[in-house]
């Protein structure tokens, strides 16, 4: 029993690499240094300890909560009339 056109699809799927990952690919078996120079990097933006990171920013200009939803000013509506 011969494959179904789905199944063809699908196998050309999993055997298919765009030109850009098998540069790549290419690239860093030539250049292994390249690999641990990417180490490097991403643990210059992502790889810190709580210790390393920037404070929380200090929410002293943060708008205060209250009002209406369109205005920043403290919602005056307590019930009474003046």
């Amino acid at each position: 029993m011969g494959a179904s056109e789905s199944e063809i699809a699908f196998s050309f799927l999993l055997m298919y690499e765009s030109e850009l990952t098998k540069f790549m690919k290419a690239f860093l078996e030539e250049h292994p240094e390249e690999i641990e120079s990417q180490r490097r990097g991403r643990a210059v933006w992502w790889d810190k300890t709580m210790d390393e990171r920037a404070p929380a920013p200090s929410m002293r200009h943060a708008p205060r909560a209250g009002g209406y939803e369109w205005s920043f000013g403290v919602d005056d509506n307590t019930g009474q009339e003046r």
